[in-house]
């Protein structure tokens, strides 16, 4: 069957700037829905009948027209964060016909002569802006897809307050347009000019000299959380993430989250890494929503009660971490329940009663047992000695997929 759908990606040069095909598409279409500006941009001599998107968005009267010939009109490259995204997981590939114009990234990297495969792509569109402080290192290069002409400024504070304030930014408007215009600017002292709607932001990411170093991988120094003591330390942290070992997609349950710090670490391995934190008290909670967003993981899910009881209906994880709690009344076998097979489990105990209930699950489940000794030297009068903090027991098994 050909696709009834064709998804056409149009630039500041309209419709002029359309190839063959999406011309003949345009001229069958019998409906043609987009945004006011792409609808438009369209001449008269395109009869079909032209739907803006209602608000709020939806694709209900779309697909209610399944099977007829029908168009969609996206900025650039609609399935680059456009809406030709969206519609690839609501259709199968063989009802849509994509056909892309450059996208505004690629135009913006023309501009500023970087190559693109060396550029981490980002949006803002009705996205959390706190998600690019995770991606923020002196030497790389940011290209952000505004989410109005508001954003450049406050991407700018945000800039400063996370240490980046030398960074240099360029603002491209209306680009591939007659009116294309670009802002360079120092986000120290950007000063807020007028920004049209329609820009792409550029950053060259420079850090200022006592900037902290917040790598990407497992062990963030404690200094990087705001907590109240109920915080997995730097080593142990850094110990059993690479225990629960994050992949790609993949969704962790933070049991007894504290300050959220595993549950952080694990969604800043990659971009889509997952994690609901599961916390009981008030104040902890306070701490994990400002750890989440000054860490860029705004995502991170916060489940406000006291395991095992608040577990109750959340997504099945690909692996669980409970820092504290396991004496609890069905706390273990909840989780493992819960637990997607294959998936990985996680326990630390610090007490001699939470050791004993980790080391009856083992022998129950199988798994692994390791004793975690760590020292720091401190000062003893005028000489210094090995101060050892407490001993951590750490259970690591996996559930059998036969399960």
């Amino acid at each position: 069957m050909a696709p009834w759908l064709t998804v056409i990606g149009i630039g500041e040069d309209g419709f002029k700037g359309l190839g063959k095909n999406a011309r003949h598409a345009l001229l069958r279409a019998a409906k043609i829905f987009g945004g006011q500006r792409h609808l438009d941009l369209l001449p008269s001599c395109i009869r079909g009948e032209r739907q803006p998107w209602p608000s709020p968005f939806s694709l209900d009267v779309l697909l209610s027209h399944r099977g007829e010939p029908v168009c969609v009109l996206a900025s650039g490259d609609p399935m680059f964060f456009g809406v030709g995204a969206t519609l690839a997981r609501q259709l199968p590939a063989t009802e849509m016909l994509t056909l892309p114009a450059p996208s505004s990234c690629s135009l913006a990297a023309a501009r500023m002569g970087w190559p693109l495969q060396d550029v981490v792509t980002l949006s803002v569109v009705a996205r959390p802006i706190a998600a690019l402080s995770a991606q923020l290192f002196s030497g790389v290069r940011l290209l952000v897809l505004s989410n109005d002409g508001r954003s450049p400024a406050t991407l700018a504070a945000l800039l400063r307050k996370c240490g980046f304030g030398p960074s240099r930014m360029s603002v491209l408007e209306h680009l591939g347009g007659e009116t294309e215009r670009r802002i360079d600017g120092i986000a120290h002292d950007w000063s807020d000019p007028t920004i049209a709607d329609l820009n792409v932001i550029a950053i060259d990411c420079i850090a200022e000299p006592n900037t902290p170093r917040l790598s990407r991988l497992a062990g963030l120094p404690d200094s990087a959380f705001q907590h109240d003591g109920q915080l997995t330390k730097r080593d142990v942290r850094a110990i059993t993430l690479a225990r629960l070992a994050p992949v790609p997609g993949e969704l962790l349950w933070d049991v007894g989250a504290g300050c959220g710090s595993i549950g952080i670490e694990w969604m800043r391995a990659h971009p889509s890494c997952r994690a609901i934190a599961i916390e009981a008290d008030d104040g902890r909670q306070t701490l994990i929503e400002h750890n989440r967003d000054a860490l860029g993981v705004p995502g991170l899910q916060l489940v406000r009660g006291s395991a095992p009881q608040a577990l109750t209906g959340l997504e099945r994880p690909d692996a669980i971490f409970i820092g504290g709690g396991v004496t609890r009344e069905g706390m273990l076998e909840q989780c493992w329940s819960a637990l997607k097979p294959g998936g990985r489990l996680i326990a630390n105990a610090v007490t001699l009663q939470s050791e004993m209930t980790l080391m009856n699950w083992r022998e129950r489940y199988g798994g692994e047992l390791t004793r975690i000794h760590i020292a720091q030297a401190q000062p003893l009068g005028d000489f210094d000695t090995w101060r050892q903090a407490l001993p951590i027991t750490l259970l690591d098994v996996t559930k059998p997929f036969d399960a």
